[in-house]
């Protein structure tokens, strides 16, 4: 019997990923994984509605990283999680 492979669907097609963490100021850093979009906020509240307003509640669409991110705002697409703040912490935590 022949198996089916899973065909992983195009990139455009799949739903945004966001990381979510806290900066060294302790702002909620929220960045999307290809750097399009993001934004610092006061609350871990705030940063969570403005991934579901993006999303459209998509589960799995955020990553809580417990290391310190920094917003990267120079459309390099991609943000910065430092190590050397936590080394002994997790890097990437999914939620949803």
């Amino acid at each position: 019997m022949i198996q089916a492979k899973q065909v992983e669907a195009p990139s455009w097609l799949r739903p945004p990923l966001f990381m979510l963490g806290q900066d060294l100021r302790g702002n909620w850093v929220v960045q999307e994984q290809k750097g399009a979009r993001g934004g610092l906020f006061v609350d871990r509240e705030a940063a969570l509605r403005f991934v579901r307003a993006e999303t459209g509640r998509q589960p799995r669409a955020i990553v809580m990283v417990s290391e310190i991110l920094e917003l990267d705002t120079g459309c390099e697409g991609n943000a910065v999680a430092r190590s050397d703040a936590a080394p002994n912490s997790r890097a990437l935590r999914r939620t949803g």
